[in-house]
């Protein structure tokens, strides 16, 4: 398995540099978040081990189960919340993510701008937009998120750099990220977190800094992003 995750990483890395220079950018400015939700630590520390450092993970208590031990043999780990937040997990995600990509209502930035103030700990947040309006998904809708970024941003004064989303399965996903790149110019935020094993190349065309990769790299695993 170790080999296989090694040159998954590789294939991963190739296809995403060759999408940025076919869209004219800089490979470097595409980041990926290797999702690890329900893949064991043995497989992030495969992941470790071939070099990689950026992982994503759905659920606070699965972040806490494999990545505290993790983080001491590779301190240069970086772990980005990319599920739904909970409030009360929200003082567990401040302390040990680095990265939470799923602000996603008031309630919760309310909260998050507490327990950022009660702890000095400011880890950067993104900004969760349900692009395609699905009534079973988190996420402010479109037509609400220049607002909400506002108020997170300059009334709460948490540190939000940028947005992220998940289209519909059944839905040709480049409207929902050309809409998520044309909130993140009007609200002057510059991270786009979008695209995901199937979709990532067409993520990357329309800017995306950040694509969120499970299955290409650790096979499948349950629902691995």
């Amino acid at each position: 398995m170790e080999g296989v995750i090694a040159a998954n990483l590789a294939a991963v890395r190739g296809r995403i540099e060759a999408a940025a220079r076919a869209a004219g950018r800089a490979p470097d400015g595409v980041h990926l978040v290797a999702v690890s939700k329900t893949h064991p630590a043995a497989s992030v520390r495969t992941a470790l081990a071939a070099g990689h450092r950026l992982f994503g993970e759905n659920r606070v208590q699965e972040a806490q189960a494999k990545y505290p031990g993790l983080r001491e043999e590779f301190p240069d780990l970086v772990l980005h919340l990319i599920g739904p937040l909970q409030t009360n997990k929200l003082r567990d995600a401040v302390a040990i993510c680095d990265v939470i990509e799923t602000v996603d209502r008031p309630r919760l930035a309310q909260a998050l701008a507490r327990e950022m103030e009660r702890s000095g700990r400011r880890p950067p947040c993104l900004i969760e937009v349900n692009t395609g309006e699905e009534p079973q998904k988190t996420g402010v809708l479109p037509a609400e998120a220049d607002d909400f970024v506002i108020e997170c941003r300059d009334r709460l004064g948490l540190p939000i750099e940028g947005l992220m989303c998940v289209p519909p399965l059944d839905e040709e996903p480049a409207p929902h990220f050309a809409l998520l790149r044309e909130i993140a110019r009007r609200t002057g935020l510059g991270l786009l977190s979008m695209g995901m094993s199937a979709d990532f190349e067409k993520a990357i065309r329309f800017g995306a800094t950040h694509v969120r990769i499970g299955t290409a790299i650790f096979g499948a695993r349950g629902m691995a992003d």
